[in-house]
């Protein structure tokens, strides 16, 4: 039975010291209320004005001798749209022009000088024959000459006039 008692005796000192323990948590708030309203009761920085904001002069181009300059000028008009290079909307289109031109490959040669073919592989694994004179990539690219290790085009693009201009290209053999 002396077991039992000590047993009963060590809950009671638990239970009493885990009272005790809560009971000195519960205590210690005054000092904190204290340190908050000495906080309060300080003056904070003061805050620096808002900058003035500077107010633009509006202007109206309603003059006839002035141009507007964020319009194009009716001469870059003309010379951009009229003048120059155009594609040929009139053709077919062949089946390597679908494909951008960097994502081409040229994979040999067949033939002689004279009746030279490009071979071209595209894509998805496809290999073509090209001539002279064919069109391959996006920008309406002209072929213009073959080589043995590769091939020469004019492309036709955008000169950000409205019109188009001529811009030489290559595809080297072994290149992507």
């Amino acid at each position: 039975m002396s077991n039992i008692t000590a047993l009963r005796a060590a809950r009671i000192a638990l239970v009493i010291g885990a009272v005790m323990m809560l009971a000195g948590c519960t205590r210690g708030m005054s000092d904190l209320r204290d340190w908050v309203s000495q906080e309060k009761q300080k003056k904070g920085a003061p805050i620096p004005p808002l900058p003035v904001i500077k107010t633009f002069e509006t202007f109206l181009y309603n003059d006839q001798d002035r141009r507007d300059p964020f319009s194009p000028s009716t001469a870059e008009l003309d010379n951009g749209a009229s003048n120059g290079p155009r594609p040929d909307q009139d053709r077919t289109k062949e089946p390597l022009e679908a494909f951008a031109l960097d994502s081409l490959k040229m994979v040999g040669t067949v033939g002689t000088a004279s009746g030279m073919e490009v071979l071209i592989k595209d894509p998805t694994g496809v290999i073509h024959r090209i001539h002279r004179g064919e069109y391959l990539g996006q920008n309406y690219g002209h072929v213009t000459a073959i080589a043995e290790d590769h091939l020469e085009m004019v492309e036709l693009v955008p000169n950000g006039n409205g019109g188009w201009m001529e811009r030489s290209a290559s595809i080297a053999l072994g290149e992507k």
